[in-house]
């Protein structure tokens, strides 16, 4: 691996509208056990957990925008096409079954699906992996974000995360700072392979930091991924078994992954500008203002969609994208030349409700924009 080789940009993506997809949702909702039910996560099938409010667009507005030269871009889909997408030589859709065993599919949990993207056929060794509500908010230093053998993460500012057993009511990113503690601290006790066997030691001054990872654009090693299927086989097998969002199988990508690679020497942790929106919380709107005027300063955002059940057509979310076009107006490479709306297309409600917040935002100061 060369310093100047490209670095690849891998997505997930799903279309929550589809009707098809929910109807393959809802049967498999409805197939799930009354024990498979119980392991259910707090959250993890409900509507914002899959709905499609146009991030991916937008943080492909970012990409283009922050790092251009960025390398080829893979969004990895439930066999679904965003509507405004325009073929690319630089961009793929990988379809679920172009990685993951037909038996094991259908699958909607983002932690199952994201153990599988390192296989991505002509992936790069270095990569971004982005869901797609995470956005480059400020031009790219590739050094920021990669050092010569390794990568840096970012802790989130999260309160820490309490005690070693797993919770059903908490997150999957808490739980999943439980399960990589559990399994490092456990190395002491498990059978050592032969020296031949073993490419890294870890680190005898390695502690457990009881935080979680920030939501940000996570820059990978593929090597670093094939050598854990190796080394963790249970972690990626128990994650790999999940139908929808498990509370006891977290998520290792978006942890393990991590904490693993600073425990080993692959990883430091590093200090980033960033701003994380949770679209359900009551002060959305000052919180989108601010953001607005940070664009350019951020190093990352991340836009989480909590409103869990709310209507596609709720404020909150025609808010967000509101910001988002006002933010972001200028068109990626990757899109379809622009058609005039429809009168009663949800960019037009878009527009309204940007009309109203730029004018709240022009008596506060805090804000003048047009959308695109």
């Amino acid at each position: 691996m060369a310093d100047h080789d490209p670095i690849d940009i891998v997505y997930l993506w799903v279309d929550g509208n589809d009707t098809n997809w929910r109807s393959k949702r809802q049967s498999a909702s409805d197939q799930l056990s009354a024990f498979s039910s119980q392991a259910l996560a707090r959250f993890g099938n409900v509507e914002g957990r899959f709905r499609d409010n146009d991030e991916l667009r937008y943080s492909l507005r970012a990409l283009d925008r922050f790092f251009p030269g960025h390398g080829h871009v893979y969004i990895v889909t439930d066999g679904q096409v965003p509507a405004w997408l325009q073929p690319s030589s630089r961009l793929s859709l990988i379809d679920h079954r172009d990685l993951i065993p037909q038996a094991c599919l259908p699958t909607f949990d983002s932690g199952n699906i994201e153990s599988y993207i390192h296989r991505i056929p002509g992936l790069a060794e270095r990569y971004f992996y982005f869901n797609d509500d995470v956005f480059f908010g400020a031009p790219v230093n590739v050094d920021d974000w990669f050092f010569p053998g390794g990568f840096y993460v970012a802790w989130s500012d999260e309160p820490e995360v309490a005690g070693l057993a797993l919770q059903v009511n908490d997150t999957s990113l808490e739980n999943a700072s439980r399960l990589s503690r559990q399994w490092l601290e456990g190395c002491a006790a498990r059978p050592r392979a032969p020296a031949w066997q073993r490419s890294r030691s870890m680190d005898p001054a390695y502690a457990h930091t009881s935080r979680t990872f920030a939501h940000s654009p996570r820059p990978m090693l593929k090597s670093v991924l094939f050598e854990l299927e190796v080394i963790a086989p249970d972690l990626f097998a128990s994650v790999r078994s999940t139908v929808f969002r498990s509370w006891d199988k977290p998520t290792i990508v978006s942890d393990f992954v991590l904490r693993w690679a600073l425990a080993h020497g692959v990883a430091r942790a590093r200090n980033y500008v960033h701003a994380y929106v949770s679209t359900g919380e009551a002060q959305q709107g000052e919180v989108l203002q601010r953001l607005a005027c940070e664009l350019g300063c951020l190093d990352f955002f991340c836009i989480n969609d909590t409103t869990d059940d709310a209507l596609p057509d709720d404020p909150r979310l025609l808010r967000v994208r509101a910001c988002l076009q006002a933010m972001l107006g200028l068109p990626s490479s990757f899109e379809k030349p622009p058609s005039s709306p429809s009168p009663q297309s949800p960019r037009d409600s878009a527009r309204l409700v940007l009309t109203g917040w730029s004018q709240d935002a022009a008596r506060t100061g805090v804000l003048q924009s047009d959308t695109a």
